[in-house]
Formats: structure tokens, sequence, C-alpha cells
């Protein structure tokens, strides 16, 4: 199992929906100074989009180095005025597997960069589950997304800084090249600073294939009075399942935040399989019905806390490109906790367990056997899908931009190089 890098001396602070992270972002955008570097899984040309391009354009004009990596998958529809807006103000904008059409119909879904990170100057650094779209806003109505991030200063930010420069390298120079900079790094740094101590895990397709679910399994294995989980896309494998069953049977509160109002019905209906067998064992679930959950945090005990990117789910879990950070501090666990404590009295309801009968009780066992025979072995089967290289590919100006012409375009798929 990899190690995690721990840093001490970070000041970490919770961002609570687009409410918090916009404003928090484009100011440290506006602050730049030498370099702003950004990953994101879904960029929309909305109103959030167009505020993300108008500060990224405003930094690349006074000189300030940007790089931007989008995925294909979750940002298809950028104009070609949009791209070119950007690229001929010297942004560095790259898109991580663009999609493939087969008669209007996108291929490649899998193994997708589900990053949302931002570092500026590396002195601040965001890693969360929010995207740059509107549907992070509660005035996009009720189907606005629940969700949080973190704003980071300390020396972990300069990890986050590698990881997103490692992101544009081959898998094997971006091993070796992070291994040398976290030698050089950990000499430079005292042993213990004042603030919290955190650490940045990822999931990718290489060496750190099940890190995030270790991570996980480990701090519920170690628990010893509270877990509470907040996680959109809830159906992981069999072994954290099971640290999550033997937590509550030896008194553990487990508590689960899953979605009550989901943006896919089929995540509702894959979690409400597992319902059963962790009712059985003492854990509680709550639905959050206000608006779709989109979150990925959860808190263990008093100290150990971790947001990101990474669902509960065969796609987090064992394909897409993923990045949390595990904080262990009691002032930030306690900050996450009060949230989700609330978010759990107000706008959850408690899914009762279901009082079966005799028949009934063999058939819901009957049931659990097979999901779980299932589970023992999953999500890591789905590794065998093909993890080639990525194509991460430079965008560059559209034709009419070339010519002088860069004036609204209708929307389109964006101009990539080959």
């Amino acid at each position: 199992m990899h190690r995690l890098d721990w840093t001490d001396g970070n000041q970490i602070r919770l961002l609570e929906n687009g409410e918090a992270y916009y404003p928090a972002v484009f100011e440290a955008i506006a602050q730049a100074q030498q370099e702003v570097r950004l990953e994101t899984f879904i960029l929309f040309e909305d109103k959030v989009g167009l505020q993300l391009r108008e500060a990224l354009v405003a930094a690349a004009n006074r000189g300030v180095k940007v790089n931007l990596l989008i995925d294909g998958w979750g940002s298809p529809d950028l104009s070609p005025n949009y791209v070119d807006s950007l690229v001929t103000a010297g942004v560095q904008l790259h898109f991580f597997k663009p999609v493939k059409r087969l008669l209007g119909q996108r291929l490649n879904l899998f193994r997708r960069m589900h990053r949302k990170i931002v570092v500026v100057d590396g002195r601040i650094g965001f890693i969360g589950g929010i995207n740059f779209s509107l549907d992070h806003l509660a005035e996009f109505g009720q189907q606005a997304k629940q969700d949080y991030a973190v704003e980071i200063r300390g020396p972990l930010v300069e990890k986050l800084r590698e990881l997103t420069r490692a992101s544009l390298k081959p898998p094997a120079v971006a091993q070796r090249w992070q291994r040398l900079l976290r030698r050089v790094g950990q000499a430079a740094e005292p042993a213990e600073q004042a603030g919290a101590k955190a650490a940045v895990v990822v999931r990718d397709n290489h060496h750190h294939r099940t890190d995030i679910e270790r991570q996980y399994r480990l701090a519920i294995r170690q628990a010893r009075h509270r877990i509470v989980i907040a996680n959109a896309y809830f159906f992981p494998g069999y072994r954290l399942l099971r640290e999550l069953r033997r937590a509550a049977q030896r008194g553990v509160d487990v508590r689960l935040i899953l979605q009550g109002k989901p943006d896919m019905p089929i995540v509702k209906t894959a979690a409400s399989l597992l319902h059963g067998h962790l009712q059985r064992a003492g854990v509680r679930i709550f639905e959050y019905c206000e608006r779709p959950l989109h979150g990925k945090v959860a808190v263990v005990d008093d100290e150990w806390a971790t947001v990101g990117s990474s669902n509960l789910d065969p796609t987090s879990l064992a394909l897409n490109l993923e990045a949390n950070v595990v904080v262990m501090d009691r002032d930030f666990n306690a900050t996450l906790s009060e949230r989700l404590t609330h978010l759990m009295a107000e706008a959850c309801h408690e899914v009762p367990q279901v009082q079966l009968s005799a028949w009934g009780s063999a058939w819901a066992q009957l049931r659990g056997a097979v999901v779980f025979f299932a589970l023992r072995r999953f999500p890591g089967w789905l590794r065998n899908v093909p993890a080639a290289v990525p194509a991460i590919q430079p965008a560059r100006p559209s034709a009419s931009c070339s010519s002088g012409d860069c004036g609204d375009g209708a929307m389109a798929r964006a101009q990539v190089s080959p």
C-alpha cells in the first residue's frame, strides 16, 4: 500500500457549494502573479463558465502562465469562440481524451479525468467535487447540487501543483518526476509546523489504482465512535461494505448520507440494494431530499476527514482519475461534522429499516448473498477495461480565428490538434 505523503502546517477552509467556492477561486485567480493551474471534469459555457473564462483571460493578459485541463467527456460542447478566446490570450488549454462520436453518439465513456483542482502561484489551492457550471449555485433551482470543496494554504499546495503538472506528462515520466520532487520537498520542509496535517490521495490507472478506497477502509477499520459518509454515488465494493458493517457491529455510530432526489434514478435504485444488509448490522442511512447530492466527503471520529472528487462507486473506484485531500485535524473535522449534522437534521430523512416476515427475511438474505457474492471481486474486475495512455490534446484556434475572425461561433465541438 502506498503511504501518504503527509505535510503539516496547512490552513484548510471548508467551502460549501458554488456560493462559497466560485468567489474564492475567482479572487485567487485575480490575484495571481505567476501561475494558474486548473483541472476540471465539467466546464460549461454558462454564467459560471463565462466568469471563469474572463478570469483566466485577464490573468493570461497580464503575463500569468495559465494551464487548463478539462475532460473531453464532461465538457464536450464548448464553442469555437470560447476556446479561441482562451487560446489566443495565451491559456495552455488541453482536453483529456476528447470524445469520439459515431452517428452523433459519444464513445470512450470510461476512464475519465474526474478531478477538480485549482492551484494559484503555488500558494493557494482548491480541491473537491465542484465543477465550473451553474448547477452548483442555488439559483439553478431544484436541480442545483449540494457539494463541498476546500481552500488550502501551506505546504500541501505544492503537492497539488506537482499533481497538476504530472497530469500532462506520460505516466512513467510523471511517476519518476513526482518521486524526485517528493524527496526534494521532504528535505526542504520542517518535520512539524503549526496547522493541519493533510495529504493528497489519488486514484489513477497505473500505480495508485486503489489508494482512495484503501484510505477509506483504513479509517473505517480504526474508527472508535463515529463515521459519517456523504457520497453522491454509493455502490462500493465488498471490502468497504464489510468494514462499515464491522464498525457498526462493534458499536461505532455509522451514518451514510445518500441521494434522495438523485440526478439519475438508477443511483438511488443501486444504493437501495445495499440498505438492508447495512441496516441489519446497525448502519443508519439518511437520504438528502432538498436537491441532488453531489458531495464526496466523510468524517471519522474527531480528527480524520476527507473531501474530494471520488465517489464510492465503480467508475470512481476502478476507472476514473480522482483526487481527494485527507485531513487529520480536530478543527476541520468539527467544521465538516457540524455541516453534515445540520444536513441530516434539516434536509434529510432517515430510511427506516424494513421489518420483514420470515419469508421476506429469507428472500432478503438470499438477494443480499447474491449481491455481495458479485461484489466480492467488485469493482476490481472493472480494472480489466483497457487502460491505454490517455490522449491529452492541446487546443488550437479555429480556422476563422486563425484568419483573423474571432467572432461568436455556434455551439460545437472545440477543435483540437491531432
